[in-house]
């Protein structure tokens, strides 16, 4: 089988052929890789301070800007834990020229949007800043760096500041309290013990937020943000580089460095021969796992040699991962999933990892096969064709990069420096790479591979842990397990690996090609329709956005709301049923070997109103992701007994992990207070999953993808109509039709879903028990689009949802400081897409706090909405949320995705008739129209009449709060009982409060 795509000259395009054509390199192991990053313009300034400046378009008028500073929570003393984060916040809240979150403000009023353009990371070792701001207007740039400037030394950091903002970070803590937020904590503990990483988690602690005193704060920022630390990051679409390094000096030149600045200091992490093990139990996990974690040394990446050892070493994870699928697609298998992997943790310590997700009580049986698998390879190593598998993954992937190489994100760019400066990573530019990875990867052999499964040894650094929602598996369980498989491989137990036998094609016969019926040019968006032979509807638009990517998507009307609701469950399970067996003519386990190589995805969704595939494939591809199409119109799909098994004991731990989570629970009775307790919307339970049928199941997957006549297809992106019109007419016009029509629905017939959203307020209160006590809001109201302004209308809703979010923000954060993010979206499908009806739907706005304020803090985010209907937003509200819109669109104009996404809603929208480029600019015109018209009046008025009005007057209002805890039903019991009786009962209450823990994962502003 040969896993390179041939030279054909019918699919190869000139830019495969220059990759092709890319020579080789002459290197020896001992050659240096450059230290000087490439592309950039890389310096010091007078004071210390690294900059690098490089040009970038992608995307036009826009910079992604950073300041990476070496300091993280690890220089933390144990009273400050939790401080590098806290001054994290407090930059953005207040600076010497800034206050009040002026900063983020004022970013949003140029359309730097809080959290997406506007954000920052602390870690264990380091504190990133970043920025993505416009620079169409010459100031901007300069006012971005200025703020930057202010976070490396002007941080403010008063008594009124710190109090405004404990309230967001304290959020924030609480948020991260949750089943995987403990595990991770309890993971990374045991990973780290006997370092000071162990506990100095850049979350801190919860007391420590709580009390830490201004003083406290402003020893550690004034002790180690010094300017020579400190790196300044800017990739965009500058006119030149010198300009911005000038800008930079401009703004950062007269911070002086610091004299007696302490060293920042290297912190070990120890070995240790002996393995550890854990066996974590969690009440709220969201299923059974098992982790294996192997530290080694972090390693110089400095040489060729080194990065030779780095293509080696992907090139196992590749192999390896390749094996844990099939074992996952096996008869009875060991874990519905595993992976493995490399990371680099902290500084001094990367780990080999591998992680699984098994059914309950198969925790011991996960650990063994995985045990087993690495010690397969110790043993007899990879075959040539596993070898050739993985070397032919690593060469698509970089093979793309370098297509794309001037068509990077300025974001991931701006990425590379951040690490080149913390990590020392070199940065030698993709076509270097590109030549090495030619170059070295058919010189690496199966030994080299091979070796890397020598760091999985469980007998030096080794860490293995299990996590199950109920006790199961105990350490001695693990022990004995490692013991077990130690000594298979000390015998030779353990057997070569056997191999599958592989199909060479996709498609076994050849179809027939159809041909185009009609065609039509719509010259207003420079795209093609095609009506083929039989019946589907392609339509084609070419871009330049990224050489080495076309992405599609097939629709058809109709989907869930047809069917009685006693089959809902059953039809609803069909597409993972098909997924299971191989709805594209092979099993999954197959198919992936088949696809080695080729970038080219297809997947499927079944709605209620649609039914859909979207692909992602590159150019030279296309013809495998259209042999995709086809098969899976033209597949037979027979359940076996062993898939549906396998698919029943995921859904069955899935709905068992729902069940156990609060916020699950939660978001469940949201849904059946706002949309009724039908089967559509209400949660499946273990019940409804025994009750399916799968033959049911795969005859309806089936049925709505059968007849092409009723789909249309949108294909955006490097398209060569001379190579991809013969593929279409083969592969698209080549589905047979059925002589009778298939789901063969028309948009104005379709059914509608039984949704009725309550006429009064309802507010309720979710009790849910909680291992830490955590609170979730959902406030949501109905909408209800008339016909008649309907296009309209739908803009301004996403334009409201945005104001009602930047607005409600302001009051619960920056005015009282008590949540750390808030979200408003909108549901618009309550409704069929029928064009003679009302769209219906709801507005929610979710947040989460400290539950002993959460019905304070609904009342402030109804009173602002109140406010909004009556007085209106100010102008600055409008121009930022305009802004914010308009730099999003002008993003999006820059990307394929975004364009398929415009093309798909003029066909599916209520106003095409037929002609999609009439209705294309039907929506831009109404977009623009309901920008220009956009004042303060309207917006008001926009608010009266998309929600409620007032808006207090119909609502629904959820709060998830744990139930009393047990301190709290002591101190009520105190009024009644002797409380001398009690004083050791409370005792003990106290100290289980006590173990609570803090958290573990860097963690992110806004």
């Amino acid at each position: 089988m040969d896993l390179l795509p041939g030279d054909s000259p019918q699919i190869l395009k000139k830019s495969k052929q220059r990759f092709r054509s890319l020579k080789l390199v002459n290197v020896n192991e001992d050659d240096l890789l450059s230290d000087t990053p490439y592309g950039v313009e890389y310096g010091r300034l007078a004071n210390g301070l690294t900059y690098y400046v490089r040009i970038n378009s992608k995307p036009r008028m826009r910079a992604a800007l950073a300041l990476a500073v070496k300091v993280g929570s690890v220089l933390e003393e144990e009273e400050e834990r939790g401080v590098a984060h806290i001054v994290e916040h407090l930059a953005f809240s207040a600076t010497k020229k800034y206050t009040n979150h002026d900063i983020v403000k004022f970013l949003e009023s140029i359309g730097a949007e809080f959290g997406a353009c506007q954000n920052a990371v602390t870690a264990a070792d380091e504190t990133v800043y970043e920025l993505f701001v416009p620079v169409d207007k010459p100031e901007l740039l300069s006012q971005a760096i200025s703020i930057l400037a202010e976070f490396s030394s002007e941080v403010r950091i008063s008594a009124d500041d710190l109090e405004k903002e404990r309230g967001a970070v304290l959020e924030e803590y609480r948020g991260s309290r949750n089943a995987n937020g403990r595990m991770q904590d309890a993971h990374w503990s045991l990973m780290m013990e006997g370092s000071k990483y162990a506990d100095r988690l850049p979350i801190g602690l919860e007391k420590v937020i709580r009390s830490v005193t201004p003083e406290t704060v402003k020893g550690f920022y004034n002790k180690w943000y010094h300017i020579q630390n400190m790196a300044l990051i800017a990739v965009g679409d500058f006119q030149d580089t010198q300009t911005v390094v000038e800008l930079m000096r401009t703004h950062f030149e007269g911070k002086a460095s610091s004299l007696d600045a302490p060293k920042i200091p290297w912190f070990i992490v120890p070995s240790h021969a002996v393995p550890r093990f854990s066996s974590f139990v969690d009440s709220e996990a969201a299923g059974s796992a098992v982790m294996i974690s192997c530290k080694v040394p972090v390693s110089e990446l400095k040489t060729v040699k080194d990065y030779r050892n780095l293509l080696a070493e992907s090139m196992f994870f590749h192999a390896l991962n390749q094996r844990f699928f099939k074992l996952s697609r096996a008869n009875d298998p060991p874990y519905f999933s595993c992976s493995a992997a490399a990371d680099v943790l902290v500084l001094p310590t990367k780990a080999y990892i591998m992680t699984s997700s098994c059914k309950q009580k198969g925790t011991t049986e996960a650990l063994k096969s995985m045990l087993v698998e690495v010690a397969r390879v110790r043993m007899h190593g990879f075959s040539e064709r596993e070898l050739s598998i993985a070397r032919t993954l690593l060469l698509s992937e970089i093979e793309s990069a370098y297509l794309e190489r001037d068509q990077m994100q300025s974001v991931n760019l701006r990425d590379e420096y951040i690490q080149h400066f913390l990590r020392d990573e070199p940065v030698v530019g993709i076509e270097y790479e590109a030549q090495l990875h030619k170059t070295l990867l058919p010189q690496i052999s199966v030994s080299e591979v091979s070796k890397y499964a020598e760091n999985f040894q469980t007998s030096f650094n080794c860490v293995v842990k299990a996590i199950e929602p109920q006790a199961a598996a105990t350490v001695d369980d693990l022990r004995n397990v490692v013991l077990s498989v130690n000594s298979l491989e000390m015998e030779g137990s353990i057997s070569p690996w056997v191999e599958e036998r592989i199909p060479e094609d996709i498609i076994s016969v050849l179809p027939n090609p159809g041909h185009v019926v009609q065609q039509f040019e719509y010259s207003s968006i420079d795209a093609t329709e095609l009506i083929l032979s039989n019946g589907m509807r392609v339509c084609l638009k070419c871009t330049n956005f990224f050489d080495d990517q076309v992405l599609f998507t097939g629709f058809s009307f109709g989907g869930l709301s047809e069917l009685q609701e006693n089959e809902y469950f059953s039809c609803s399970m069909g597409p993972t049923i098909a997924k299971e067996i191989g709805l594209f003519g092979h099993r999954p386990s197959i198919l992936l070997d088949m696809l080695a190589g080729k970038r080219a995805e297809l997947g499927t969704s079944v709605g209620a109103y649609m039914r859909s595939f979207s692909g992602d494939c590159s150019p030279s591809d296309l013809e495998t992701a259209l042999q995709l199409v086809y098969q899976l119109f033209s597949t037979d799909l027979i359940p076996r007994e062993e898939d549906v098994k396998i698919v029943m004991q995921m859904a069955e731990e899935s709905v068992r992990a729902q069940e156990r989570d609060p916020h699950t629970v939660f978001l469940n009775r949201v849904r059946e207070i706002n949309y009724g307790n039908s089967d559509f919307f209400r949660p499946i339970k273990i019940g409804d999953l025994r009750k399916v049928d799968p033959f049911r199941a795969c005859e309806y997957f089936k049925r709505c993808f059968k007849d092409p006549s009723t789909f249309t297809v949108v294909i955006v992106g490097n398209i060569d109509m001379a190579t991809a019109l013969p593929l279409i007419l083969m592969y698209l016009g080549g589905i047979p039709r059925p002589p009778n029509p298939v789901m063969s629905l028309k948009r104005d017939e379709l059914k509608g879903l039984p949704f009725t959203f309550p006429s009064t307020v309802i507010r309720e209160v979710v009790r849910s028990t909680m291992v830490e006590a955590q609170c979730s809001v959902q406030l949501c109201f109905p909408v209800e689009l008339k016909n008649e302004k309907m296009m309209e209308d739908v803009h301004l809703t996403g334009l409201m949802c945005k104001l009602l979010e930047t607005k409600i923000l302001q009051v619960l954060r920056f005015q009282h400081g008590q949540i750390y993010s808030t979200g408003v979206s909108v549901f618009l499908g309550g409704n069929k897409p029928s064009r003679d009806v009302d769209i219906r739907g709801d507005i929610s706005v979710n947040f989460s706090c400290d539950p002993e304020i959460a019905t304070a803090l609904v009342s402030h985010a109804l009173d602002e909405i109140q406010r909004l209907q009556e007085d209106g937003p100010s102008d600055v509200d409008v121009s930022t949320v305009l802004e914010i819109e308009q730099r999003a669109h002008e993003n999006g104009l820059q990307e394929n995705y975004y364009l398929l996404e415009r093309i798909l809603r003029s066909y599916q929208s209520r106003i095409f008739s037929g002609d999609v480029g009439a209705s294309f600019k039907i929506q831009d015109e109404t977009r623009i129209q309901v920008r220009n018209t956009l004042t303060p009046l309207t917006a008001q008025m926009a608010l009266q009449r998309i929600i409620p009005y007032p808006c207090k007057k119909q609502y629904t209002l959820v709060i998830l709060i744990p139930k009393a805890s047990l301190i709290k039903r002591l101190k009520s019991f105190f009024k009644s009982t002797d409380a001398k009786i009690l004083i050791g009962i409370a005792s003990s209450a106290l100290v289980a409060h006590s173990i609570w823990r803090y958290y573990q994962r860097a963690s992110k502003f806004g």
